[in-house]
């Protein structure tokens, strides 16, 4: 590569990714007095990573002591570095401080402590949960931080994905970014450092398939725009990877072609009781799971630990007629997600235009239905008598589910193919407390830092709030750092 082309831009910082670790980074390095220059992968209005579609909540901690047990208890028998702990544990609870010194709102989430997601682990009554505003979700939070970036007139480069780390082949110091905008190679030059905020790999079938255990697919509920590109350039210039098989899922979910992400389906996930029978199965036509059983951020109790929820790949709600003519199987007007926040989708109140496009999946007998899908056909009615027979005693005795408990009527049947699905994943490049990226020997990689999930310090479990509260955290001490350079 010839580090000696001129440059076409350059600033003190040059952030790749504008989410909520992005905008947290360029606006406490534009406070401290430092030139940042953003460059967004997304179009204008597409901006804000999976900060901008999540349910807008962030951690902000009431002590550092029990944040610090709280922490390295989540991480269980993959620990974090104490001395990572220990920063993390101190910015966080000054989330709320800074938040409101950028003009945010700092509101804490009604019903704690239900938000504490692990509340049997050591130190976790210091959790508490907060959004901005008196609404949570719809993308509240972000549309502050979104403001408070508008109001400083940082210098944002949309439509313009990084593509490679220029370093010095002497050094090994990092120089800048080079960068695409309409067809065109552009390079930035930073004065004092580059800041991944890029996100990771949800909408990267191939990393999803090298680095997620037992997923042979899974499609993202979030920002489409989240493909890795951090991971790779990180990796192309000798960067360690850390955590690359935690994510926050999975989950059961549709993915059609027509939509860019994941929807939720309310039988699975909606509050109330919805009447009539649906059961999920497998390929082999068996149930698997208590399909009405909130994971915690995907985890779920196995053999006395929490594991990821294990999901056959293809997977079917199969539901009678009853639910079917019911209601809406899909709610579009969910408080996250990007189907729903950014695109929209009018589902049909009665289904049937879901059905005439494939989606739904319809049989007068679950033989027929069973042929449609691809399962064994005795396996799916064994399945639904096993169901019914546990609706009528009162009790699950395969997945103790408790919820909608109401046997099949009669047909016709209908069937929902459903995908893996979760938010965000948590591995990426290697940091250090100072958000440095380090290399596997465990020196820091001079002039590049990072911060959010790309290479999130969320090791093995997650505490709901968590990423938004690290974006916080973390982009502020990335952009302190940096500044630092010389």
């Amino acid at each position: 590569m010839n580090t000696d082309a001129p440059w076409d831009f350059e600033a003190d910082l040059i952030i790749v990714g504008y989410g909520g670790a992005g905008a947290a980074c360029a606006l406490t390095a534009t406070t401290a007095g430092g030139s940042v220059i953003l460059l967004e992968k997304a179009p204008k209005g597409h901006e804000g990573g999976n900060t901008r579609v999540a349910a807008q909540g962030y951690l902000n901690t009431s002590s550092p002591e029990k944040a610090r047990d709280y922490l390295n208890a989540l991480c269980g028998h993959h620990p974090v570095p104490q001395a990572m702990v220990e920063v993390w544990a101190e910015e966080m609870c000054r989330n709320n401080e800074w938040f409101a010194s950028m003009g945010g709102d700092p509101q804490e989430h009604q019903h704690q402590p239900a938000g504490i997601e692990f509340p049997d682990l050591p130190g976790a009554d210091c959790v508490h949960k907060f959004h901005h505003g008196d609404i949570l979700g719809f993308s509240e939070t972000w549309n502050a931080l979104a403001a408070a970036v508008s109001e400083r007139q940082i210098d944002i480069r949309y439509d313009t994905p990084a593509k490679r780390l220029v370093t010095d082949p002497r050094s090994g110091s990092v120089l800048g970014v080079i960068a695409q905008h309409d067809g065109r190679e552009l390079r930035f030059r930073a004065r004092k450092a580059v800041v991944l905020t890029c996100g990771g790999f949800e909408n990267n079938q191939e990393m999803i398939r090298n680095f997620l255990p037992g997923l042979p697919y899974c499609y993202t509920s979030g920002s489409p725009y989240n493909e890795g590109d951090g991971i790779r350039m990180a990796m192309e210039i000798g960067a360690d990877l850390w955590h690359m098989n935690n994510y926050a899922g999975p989950s059961m979910a549709l993915k059609v072609p027509e939509l860019p992400t994941t929807i939720s389906m309310r039988p699975l996930h909606f509050a109330h009781e919805l009447q009539g029978g649906m059961i999920v199965v497998g390929p082999d036509g068996k149930r698997f799971c208590d399909e009405k059983y909130k994971t915690r951020h995907g985890k779920v109790m196995q053999s006395g630990r929490w594991m990821p929820l294990r999901v056959p790949c293809p997977m079917y709600m199969v539901f009678d007629h009853t639910l079917f003519a019911h209601e809406a199987l899909y709610e579009g007007t969910a408080p996250s997600g990007w189907t729903p926040i950014m695109i929209g989708y009018a589902w049909s109140a009665d289904n049937q235009a879901e059905l005439a496009k494939g989606w739904i999946r319809s049989a007068p007998s679950l033989a027929a239905l069973a042929q449609q899908i691809g399962v064994p056909a005795d396996a799916l009615d064994q399945s639904v008598r096993m169901w019914n027979d546990h609706c009528a005693r009162g009790v699950d005795t395969e997945f103790g589910r408790t919820k909608m408990m109401t046997g099949f009527a009669q047909g016709p049947f209908y069937a929902v193919e459903l995908s893996p699905s979760m938010l965000n994943t948590q591995g990426g490049p290697r940091r250090n407390e100072k958000a440095q990226v380090l290399k596997p020997d465990g020196s820091p990689i001079p002039r590049l830092y990072s911060a959010g999930e790309l290479g999130s310090i969320f090791s093995d479990l997650y505490q709901g709030t968590g990423n938004i509260g690290e974006c916080f955290a973390f982009g502020r001490i990335a952009a302190l750092n940096a500044l630092n350079e010389a």
